[in-house]
């Protein structure tokens, strides 16, 4: 027996979709452990603490019927969330405690620029490339997510391909300063989200100004999800993303558990 209501409604209808496999949910959160690859600044800037887990007890004298950890991390770690705050052009916006739930759940686009990265892992996503996708699918959503799919997923388990640096810096693909001013500014999008260890292109410290994504976004209220996996499951649009970062007070950025419900069509 279904313990799911059969009453019509927004929410049976909703669950029952996911009893019957109509809808799908997909996990688009990048697992959390001491190997994940960090963003790694270069002297004098400081770096944030790698994430580890600190055991307490595990069934033992200290805890003998209850395993837990203590667990060190900074903010800007594995798959997360950066709010405004967390940038100076948005130093007096919202924390990541203040984030507005309706702001994180909403419809994604994703939109696939993997096999440009191949050819080039510098490769920067321009305003007319994204006028193009709009041409072909329809206008960015509102309040909704814009997914860069690069295809940077699949070198997740090799921290230094992930981050693919040499004596110039670190090569990975992201947005130009001209298209992330223009998402920020004249679209009407929540956020943006990224498979890359950071929203900005590898070397975006060259550009201007600095890091464009984090400059003009967090300046206009928006926010930046890193790490995200398995974009290469969701269609160019339909899905409904839900973004769960902690709510901490005071908090520039959170690891976030990030989901996508997909409508599944036909066997």
């Amino acid at each position: 027996m279904s313990l799911h209501s059969t009453e019509p409604g927004v929410i049976p209808g909703l669950l029952a979709a996911l009893d019957g496999g109509s809808l799908e949910i997909i996990d688009l959160t990048a697992p959390l452990s001491a190997g994940i690859p960090t963003l790694k600044l270069p002297a004098p800037f400081v770096n944030l603490i790698d994430f580890s887990l600190e055991e307490v007890s595990a069934f033992n004298e200290p805890g003998p019927f209850w395993k837990h950890n203590n667990i060190h991390t900074g903010e800007h770690i594995g798959t997360h969330v950066d709010a405004p705050s967390h940038w100076v052009t948005g130093r007096d916006g919202d924390d990541v405690s203040q984030i507005p739930v309706q702001r994180l759940v909403g419809p994604a686009v994703v939109l696939d620029f993997s096999a440009k990265t191949a050819a080039n892992p510098d490769f920067l996503v321009e305003v007319e490339h994204i006028k193009a996708w709009e041409a072909e699918h329809g206008a960015l959503p509102d309040g909704g997510w814009l997914l860069l799919r690069t295809g940077w997923d699949k070198f997740f388990d090799d921290a230094d391909a992930f981050l693919n640096m040499d004596d110039t810096g670190s090569h990975t693909p992201g947005l130009s300063a001209a298209c992330a001013k223009w998402l920020a500014e004249e679209t009407p999008i929540a956020g943006l989200g990224v498979e890359t260890v950071g929203i900005d292109a590898g070397n975006a410290g060259a550009f201007d100004p600095p890091f464009p994504v984090h400059y003009y976004l967090l300046g206009n209220n928006k926010y930046g999800v890193t790490l995200l996996q398995n974009l290469a499951q969701l269609p160019p649009t339909g899905a409904l993303i839900v973004v769960s970062p902690l709510k901490i007070v005071g908090g520039t950025a959170s690891p976030a558990r990030v989901l996508a419900l997909v409508e599944r069509t036909g066997s």
